[in-house]
């Protein structure tokens, strides 16, 4: 039996689902403001409760999956769009431009302007939907440091 804030489990699949509707959340929500409180808060979860078990569900804490998740749209809107990068960085919920960026480094192995720039040079003439397939943030890792020449 799972015991969280007053709540029993009678198995994990009871606190799976719970978790299952946090990162709904996320994925419908991403541009919005949100925080792990707020969001472990819905779940009827401690803060710490959620970020742990988020964890072990899905290798990544609830603020790695929100991110994961702006970058992902930031690089189709990169893609798509002419906006400038911190435009894009706000529609997709980040407040700081200098975070983002360095998130999107991570994730990406370079940063939005380059990203942009080698899209459009490598993804010409592929389809939406095949480009997004294809340029699919590295989740969970991040991208490995260049070998030095």
């Amino acid at each position: 039996m799972i015991t969280t804030m007053g709540a029993s489990y009678p198995d994990r699949a009871a606190l799976l689902r719970r978790l299952r509707a946090v990162r709904d959340r996320i994925d419908r929500d991403y541009a919005q403001p949100l925080d792990v409180e707020e969001l472990a808060a819905g779940a009827h979860l401690s803060a710490r409760h959620l970020t742990r078990e988020f964890t072990k569900a899905y290798d990544e804490t609830p603020y790695g999956y929100l991110m994961t998740r702006r970058v992902e749209r930031a690089m189709a809107l990169l893609r798509e769009t002419d906006r400038s990068v911190t435009d894009i960085c706000l529609l997709v919920g980040a407040s700081s431009l200098g975070s983002f960026t360095t998130r999107f480094g991570e994730l990406v192995g370079m940063t939005p302007t380059q990203y942009r720039e080698r899209a459009r040079r490598n993804l010409a003439g592929l389809t939406p939907c095949l480009a997004r397939t294809v340029t699919k943030p590295v989740r969970n890792r991040e991208v490995p440091p260049p070998l030095a020449p």
